[in-house]
């Protein structure tokens, strides 16, 4: 069965907020990229997003979390675009509630944690960062959906 891999576009806090994400998740990084270690003649890069996160991932469970930080010459990234969220589905309720915690931490609830019409233990909120999270946890299914 495939993967579903999230990556998110940052205007240049990537790291800042992977760094976040890990104290809420664990783990450790898999990669992380910065610009410079990709610049070359053809593919100079400003020195001042020379330290810019070109890749970085955060395996989670089964998945990875990704993401880079977009080049100034690219524009900025829109932060509070509304599209796409990303879903966590948690084992227990008490991960569900220390990932709510966690994450949610200085940003903008929709949801708080609670349980659901539809008999999940469940939240949408967005980070400190802007990023549009759904946190579920369902008994029926312990982390699978």
């Amino acid at each position: 069965m495939a993967n579903i891999n999230p990556h998110i576009n940052f205007n240049g806090n990537a790291e800042e907020a992977f760094l976040f994400y890990q104290s809420v998740f664990g783990g450790e990084f898999a990669n992380i990229t910065r610009f410079k270690d990709m610049a070359s003649e053809t593919f100079p890069i400003a020195p001042h997003e020379e330290n810019k996160i070109m890749h970085i991932a955060l395996p989670i469970g089964e998945s990875v979390l990704m993401a880079n930080d977009v080049p100034e010459i690219l524009g900025r990234t829109n932060e509070r675009e509304n599209r796409s969220k990303i879903v966590v589905s948690a084992e227990s309720k008490e991960e569900a509630e220390k990932i709510y915690e966690g994450l949610s931490e200085g940003g903008e609830i929709e949801m708080p944690l609670d349980e659901s019409p539809w008999g999940s233990y469940f939240a949408m909120f967005r980070d400190k960062y802007g990023i549009e999270w759904m946190l579920d946890y369902d008994p029926r299914y312990k982390g699978k959906v």
